[in-house]
């Protein structure tokens, strides 16, 4: 529901402020990470956490625009990306894309999160507990793939038995009816772990 308010500055598609804090007393903002962060700053989150293949591009870009004034709303940032980034041949995501993913996921610290937030769960779990993890994109389910595939082999080496059992070899994925139902779901992938 966060991502559908305007005001919480994570749609490029709705105006608002550069804000995407899920924690409104976060002390990081989109805003502050355009108008501050370095070229170099900028190309490396841009690369890591939006898998950006013209982050350079993007973060220069960003550079030069906010020499002239500062970048404070979603459509101007999302602008200033169609025209510096385009479209891009049969690719059907806007040119703000994964900026505007690297920028939440940075105001957020949400690979961290996700890190801490799935070691906690496991630990939580009884014996015979499931438990299920949904991803929205790669760098996160790499995160839980491997999370998940190391609890399960935990004590192998000792000849005991893992701490978790996959469920899941490969992550379950949305059909093409869901997908129709909800287009947020399309790159959805959900994985299943039971405490042994």
């Amino acid at each position: 529901m966060q991502l559908n308010k305007g005001s919480k500055g994570f749609s490029f598609s709705k105006e608002g402020p550069l804000d995407m804090r899920m924690n409104p007393e976060g002390d990081l903002t989109a805003k502050e990470i355009v108008n501050k962060y370095s070229e170099k700053e900028l190309t490396s989150l841009i690369e890591e956490y939006g898998e950006e293949r013209q982050a350079r591009k993007a973060a220069k870009a960003i550079i030069e625009a906010r020499r002239k004034s500062p970048i404070e709303t979603t459509t101007q940032l999302a602008s200033l990306l169609v025209g510096a980034l385009g479209f891009r041949g049969k690719s059907k995501l806007h040119p703000a894309t994964l900026v505007f993913q690297a920028l939440r996921i940075a105001v957020n610290r949400e690979l961290s999160s996700i890190q801490e937030g799935l070691s906690k769960a496991i630990g939580f779990l009884s014996k015979g507990g499931v438990l299920g993890a949904i991803s929205f994109h790669s760098l996160e389910d790499r995160i839980v793939k491997n999370l998940l595939k190391a609890a399960s082999f935990r004590n192998k080496k000792e000849g005991g038995l893992p701490f978790l059992q996959l469920l899941t070899k490969k992550p379950v994925v949305p059909t093409f009816a869901e997908i129709r139902m909800n287009a947020r779901s399309r790159s959805a992938k959900m994985r299943f772990a039971e405490k042994t």
